[in-house]
């Protein structure tokens, strides 16, 4: 996703490198529940050893638009937090749930004293970074090849974690569409076609997708694909090349469209730009399951693929990170000012891309759909993250 995710699991940051305090001690796990002043101005040292990015203690008040959230939602995040917690935040949401009959003045301070912002920066000082987004696009497709759905997506090779080991790179996307022995491979792996390569890079950048295909009987099924593997090759944005080249001036899915067919002779060259290819798995969905959704007021929820850290992405909730600037399965505070109105919000790191790396990134999940796409194809701004640890 240069501007979305492709869903993959680098090395997540040890525990111990998130759990303690510079001189070993470990963090207090409970706090009594402060003012809001004394939660607001109390300094607190970084829990965090550095790994690609340094944890600056700051207060509540540092956080753009926290006053402003109502609690019911930032509740309702924290609550899908510890669905699945990670290990720093067990004892958080032992008290969470306990506290959610509690009134919101109480909440609100109860949650400051539990949880301690840090700002992130990179090892240079930096604290400003990017916020990109991504999303789940939603294609026509079909389960066997005919003249209009020619262009397929794969399972890993069936000899997959035998073949694959540490620091060595699978063929590359040139390599698989034309070598002898990945066409091997692959022969029979075949998921489901689409009808457009662009359509397949969109799927590979983005990660996951969801499938209508049409039956003999005239119903149409719902399918999601699903990241399984890649072949470790970099990311290489297609977008990039294509300016580089001069093929377009309009990096969108659309323009990249455009270009293509306005300059057929360089669309396989354009492919093969990016090295990197993605395997897949094909579920079944429930039809009409939300299939155009994007998390914003007025708009509809939907469930979306899970992402790296084995949950399901929620709409405008979960974002993909790099893990070792910043834990899988921890709670940020994401601001972006240049958005407008400025986006100011609790966010879960859930997912993680090849594309996705440095001290200061995020990329927001959108949702499922042609709205999410196009509201995430915009996203491409400055972004002020922090951490809120457990106390």
């Amino acid at each position: 996703m240069l501007s979305n995710a492709t869903l993959m699991t680098p090395a997540k940051p040890s525990p111990q490198a998130v759990a303690s305090l510079p001189n070993g001690n470990s963090l207090p796990q409970k706090a009594t529940p402060p003012s809001p002043k004394s939660a607001t101005t109390r300094p607190t040292p970084s829990p965090q050893n550095p790994i690609k990015s340094l944890w600056v203690g700051a207060s509540w008040d540092d956080l753009p638009g926290f006053q402003d959230q109502t609690m019911s939602k930032l509740w309702d995040t924290l609550l899908t937090l510890c669905e699945q917690a990670h290990s720093a935040y067990v004892l958080f949401c032992q008290d969470l749930r306990p506290m959610s009959l509690a009134s919101e003045d109480e909440q609100r301070i109860w949650l400051m004293g539990r949880l301690q912002p840090y700002r992130v920066q990179s090892l240079e000082g930096e604290s400003v970074g990017l916020l990109t987004s991504y999303y789940e696009p939603t294609l026509n497709a079909s389960l066997t090849p005919s003249e209009t759905f020619k262009y397929p997506l794969y399972a890993p090779p069936a000899s997959w974690p035998s073949m694959i080991k540490p620091g060595q790179p699978w063929y590359t996307r040139k390599d698989i569409e034309t070598a002898r022995q990945p066409i091997l491979e692959l022969k029979g792996r075949e998921l489901a076609w689409l009808s457009d390569p662009l359509d397949v890079m969109i799927v590979h950048v983005q990660g996951s997708a969801r499938l209508l295909v049409r039956q003999a009987s005239g119903e149409l099924q719902h399918f999601r694909l699903s990241f399984a593997a890649s072949n470790e090759q970099p990311y290489q944005s297609m977008a990039r090349w294509m300016l580089e080249q001069g093929l377009t001036k309009d990096a969108s899915w659309g323009g990249l469209r455009a270009s293509l067919k306005a300059n057929p002779e360089r669309a396989q060259e354009a492919f093969w730009s990016n090295p990197r290819y993605i395997f897949f798995s094909l579920s079944p969905l429930s039809n009409g399951s939300n299939m155009d959704s994007i998390g914003t007021p007025g708009m509809t929820n939907s469930i979306g693929p899970t992402g790296a850290w084995g949950v399901s992405l929620k709409p405008m909730s979960s974002v993909a990170i790099d893990p070792l600037s910043v834990p899988l399965g921890s709670a940020l505070w994401l601001s972006s000012a240049a958005l407008r109105p400025a986006l100011n919000r609790l966010v879960l790191a859930q997912d993680t891309g090849g594309a996705i790396t440095g001290a200061v990134r995020a990329d927001l999940f959108a949702g499922s759909g042609e709205a999410a796409g196009d509201w995430a194809n915009q996203i491409k701004h400055p972004l002020r993250l922090w951490v809120l640890w457990p106390r």
